[in-house]
């Protein structure tokens, strides 16, 4: 089964990317993730993570569902793609892609996931992804969204000069 998800940011996908590359700040910048922890690495030198996010299931209580997985992980800046390769879980072969990529209008860019999933069990795709891949995913782009908006949206020339101390 094939999935994607979108979003739209004001802010260069260059700075989208350099926020998101870095999978082992993904809990320190994620509230919805407890867990992105760097487990070991592949014979390539890939990282290989332990992910821990919460599944919303009542938001205005905070309440959520822990969901974990393991991933091979690794990121192509040239292309601004991040890929995670599921390899431990209930989404054990799941295919991740990010594309981050320049709008046309010049105006920001646009982030999607692509998720390819085909696990042996009939109907268990579309239940993944209906009620954990979507809903994460979907927490994971409007955090990093707001985080490179707010950071592109600094007025660097705002700060205020260093006192000049002279005697």
């Amino acid at each position: 089964m094939h999935s994607e998800i979108s979003i739209d940011v004001d802010a260069p996908a260059e700075l989208v990317f350099g926020l998101a590359h870095d999978v082992e700040r993904w809990s320190a910048l994620l509230p919805h993730y407890a867990r992105s922890h760097l487990e070991d690495t592949d014979g390539w030198g890939r990282p290989i993570m332990e992910f821990v996010a919460r599944r919303p299931l009542v938001p205005i209580l905070g309440i959520g569902l822990p969901v974990v997985w393991w991933s091979r992980t690794w990121n192509e800046p040239e292309s601004l793609r991040l890929r995670f390769e599921h390899i431990g879980g209930a989404t054990r072969g799941m295919d991740v892609t990010w594309r981050i990529e320049p709008r046309e209008d010049g105006g920001g860019c646009r982030v999607t996931i692509s998720h390819e999933f085909s696990p042996r069990m009939p109907g268990f795709a579309r239940f993944v992804d209906r009620f954990f891949t979507r809903p994460i995913a979907g927490r994971t782009l409007t955090t990093f969204k707001a985080l490179a908006e707010a950071v592109h949206g600094v007025d660097t020339s705002a700060r205020p000069s260093t006192p000049n101390h002279t005697t």
